[in-house]
């Protein structure tokens, strides 16, 4: 059964955690929309059960943490086969991941680790997405990364890197906001310019996440993708500038560590529409209360 929404009129969502998941599908969640990690629910049949209770009352869409399509030893079809499943019983409006590689040789490591952007990783990235979008049969939706290195071997900008991805496979881009302002930062260039550099009519996704500031090894002031607390200011303001680039579209916000209350995540979703409003309508940018 198929559900049809108009994704960028939609207001902004939040991420569904496994803590507030119960709260949620007894239904007493206002949210607009919800996005959950599918890797929560692919194993754990209580709470595949209650996702889909949710699913009844509320647009859902996936955002996947474990498909790598940076890897290159070949994608897990066996994951692959499982998270078609769960598509197909959810039918999502979105199907989401990550720029990044997560597994090699069968191993699963618990972070997102970065590529070069260069003619070898455009080929794997390439031919991983086309596999991916051929086994979920949907479009699939890729995130800019979180940075803290880079690799001198680079031949092109992420943005190029993006870009010519989602030319060459019909993907969409999903823009992090936050990721473009702390990669910017621990990089050493301009967020705004990041955002101008993204194909307009290729994001079909934002995120909003908190970040944390900490120091490395030399005591150099570092940005790190926390998602544990609320959203900084100057992400709001690259959020408004990112709305003017590429329209209304379905936003997010991320929180997955010191998870507060799912009111106090509502509360950034509503705050995410007012920077919306405020921008497209000329209205006075004001927190919500």
């Amino acid at each position: 059964m198929s559900r049809e929404y108009a994704v960028n009129a939609l207001p902004a969502g939040v991420g569904l955690r496994l803590p507030h998941l119960a709260e949620v599908a007894a239904g007493a969640s206002s949210a607009a929309w919800l996005e959950a990690h599918p890797e929560n629910f692919l194993a754990n049949p209580h709470a595949r059960e209650l996702l889909l209770r949710v699913r009844h009352h509320h647009p859902v869409a996936l955002h996947t943490v474990g498909v790598s399509v940076g890897t290159a030893t070949g994608l897990d079809r066996a994951h692959l086969a499982r998270l078609r499943t769960l598509v197909d019983e959810l039918d999502p409006f979105l199907v989401s991941g990550h720029l990044a590689w997560s597994t090699y040789d069968g191993v699963y490591l618990n972070d997102l680790l970065p590529i070069p952007y260069d003619d070898d990783a455009m080929r794997i990235v390439a031919t991983n997405v086309h596999e991916v979008q051929d086994l979920l049969r949907r479009c699939y939706v890729v995130e800019n990364p979180a940075s803290y290195v880079a690799f001198s071997t680079s031949t092109r900008a992420e943005t190029d890197f993006l870009a010519e991805l989602a030319s060459r496979t019909g993907c969409k881009l999903l823009c992090d906001v936050s990721n473009a302002y702390l990669s910017a930062a621990n990089l050493g260039y301009d967020a705004y310019e990041y955002i101008n550099g993204l194909p307009a009519d290729a994001v079909a996704e934002l995120h909003l996440g908190g970040f944390t500031r900490e120091a490395d090894d030399a005591g150099a002031p570092v940005l790190i993708d926390t998602h544990s607390a609320a959203i900084d200011e100057v992400v709001w303001e690259l959020y408004a500038h990112a709305l003017r680039r590429f329209g209304p579209q379905p936003t997010l916000i991320e929180w997955d560590n010191a998870l507060p209350t799912f009111a106090q995540l509502l509360s950034e979703a509503h705050h995410a529409d007012f920077v919306a409003h405020a921008t497209f309508e000329g209205a006075p940018r004001a927190r919500a209360g």
